[in-house]
């Protein structure tokens, strides 16, 4: 398979010191010994300067080696960020004898994937991305660098699609060929020798091969690949919210027939959805027509359109259908930004209610706060104990009306079951963390 090299990557270390040694290469001696005065004396070209090998000061090289492939002719070359991230010096090696320097064009730690371009006018053997889709059951051959040994080929079938690896919105492919240490970044081909994947992670316990590995699909890397060489980097739609998914209690209590779509917790301030008119509490339901299954399939949805795109956002809410109009922002890419704005996962699920959902409350100013109103006991085996609730949660809303008083919550309850609603949908305070939670109302 022409075209698998492994990729090095020289980064600074940590400062290091010798064992037992004291400041400057001396003997680490008390201060009453007799010798300490002759030692702390001596001129300096005698003790060692700081900065030189075995001396404090001095920085320890690190190497880091992964796999990766080249793509053209030209010499850009796969691999993965997490391979890279951090590299002083980049260098391919074919070979022992055949090694280059290279540049790196750009990452996109979303999908763990990095661009880098071979340094020089020389031609090399290329690899295509599959163009038809892979199919589970399909033989594939996993190429890489385990273990730093240099080219290794295994053989296994694609075990599934779509695996969610809780590391984004993107789905990854399952392989059992086997994949250790050094395969991240190579490539996992069909039997036409497409490659269908780029190898990016493994579930191991032991830290070994167990015969389960993911990597990110042909057309996504290819995707992402495409705008990292056209531009160094990955724009991405952002539509400026924090979801969860409508489960069958969430959709209960908003009045939705059927628990689908991807539910409002936050509107992050300043962002497209706030211009956009989106609320929190709506459920988005479809993207310019298409439906949203879950928060996934809307965090895809949503990267998939370049930024300012104006798109229709369909959501449900206050029992009916309704359409805004929404221009996209742009993704944010730096780690403190992404870290502030994730959406990919669903929001932790708690509840939180009254009487009818085996709770006791108080006013928030006896629980020694300012809004809202505390939960004094949850009941035992109640649905409010089974998501999550505890005591010291404050109910910020009930179905969407803030409350200050145990009263104002149980009237909310009421309202909500003389609609017919199987659930209340409580705005819960734990901590710093606000989240949107539904309960079950008791029948009887």
């Amino acid at each position: 398979m022409t075209g698998e090299q492994k990729v090095a990557k020289n980064q600074k270390g940590e400062r290091g010191s010798p064992p037992g040694g004291a400041p400057g290469g001396l003997p680490d001696l008390p201060e009453d010994h007799p010798l300490n005065e002759f030692f702390k004396n001596l001129p300096k070209e005698f003790r060692g300067q700081p900065g030189t090998p075995g001396q404090p000061g001095a920085q320890k090289p690190v190497q880091g080696q992964g796999s990766g492939f080249v793509i053209s002719a030209d010499g850009f070359v796969v691999t993965n960020n997490h391979v890279i991230e951090g590299a002083g010096k980049i260098q391919v090696s074919f070979d022992e004898q055949n090694k280059h320097d290279a540049d790196l064009v750009g990452t996109d730690p979303r999908t763990d994937l990095a661009l880098l371009k071979i340094k020089g006018n020389k031609t090399f053997p290329f690899l295509k991305f599959a163009d038809k889709p892979a199919r589970v059951g399909d033989w594939v051959i996993a190429v890489g660098n385990p273990f730093g040994l240099g080219g290794t080929v295994t053989a296994g079938i694609l075990s599934a699609m779509g695996r969610d690896i809780g590391s984004g919105p993107y789905d990854f492919i399952q392989i059992d060929a086997a994949v250790n240490r050094g395969n991240s970044g190579g490539p996992t081909f069909n039997l036409d020798g497409e490659v269908i994947g780029v190898n990016t992670a493994i579930y191991s316990p032991s830290g070994g091969n167990v015969g389960i590995a993911f990597a990110v699909p042909a057309k996504t890397a290819n995707d992402v690949i495409m705008q990292l060489r056209a531009t160094g980097a990955v724009s991405r739609g952002w539509l400026g919210v924090k979801i969860q998914n409508v489960d069958e209690d969430t959709a209960a209590s908003i009045g939705l027939a059927d628990p689908r779509g991807a539910f409002v917790t936050e509107v992050t301030a300043g962002g497209p959805a706030v211009a956009g008119g989106l609320k929190t509490q709506d459920a988005i339901l479809q993207v310019n027509g298409e439906k949203i299954a879950d928060s996934r399939d809307l965090a895809r949805k949503i990267a998939e359109f370049a930024p300012n795109t104006t798109v229709d956002v369909k959501v449900w809410r206050n029992n009916s259908e309704q359409t805004v109009k929404v221009k996209l922002g742009t993704f944010p890419t730096s780690k403190e930004e992404l870290a502030r704005v994730e959406q990919s996962k669903p929001a932790p699920v708690g509840q939180t209610s009254l009487s009818q959902l085996g709770l006791t409350l108080l006013p928030a100013r006896q629980g020694g706060g300012k809004e809202g109103v505390v939960i004094a006991e949850v009941e035992p085996g109640s649905d409010a104990a089974q998501k999550g609730l505890k005591s010291g949660d404050i109910i910020l809303e009930v179905q969407g009306q803030p409350v200050a008083t145990p009263e104002e919550a149980l009237s909310g309850v009421k309202k909500a079951a003389d609609l017919g609603r199987k659930a209340v949908l409580l705005h819960v305070k734990s901590a710093d963390n606000k989240r949107f939670v539904a309960v079950q109302l008791k029948k009887g």
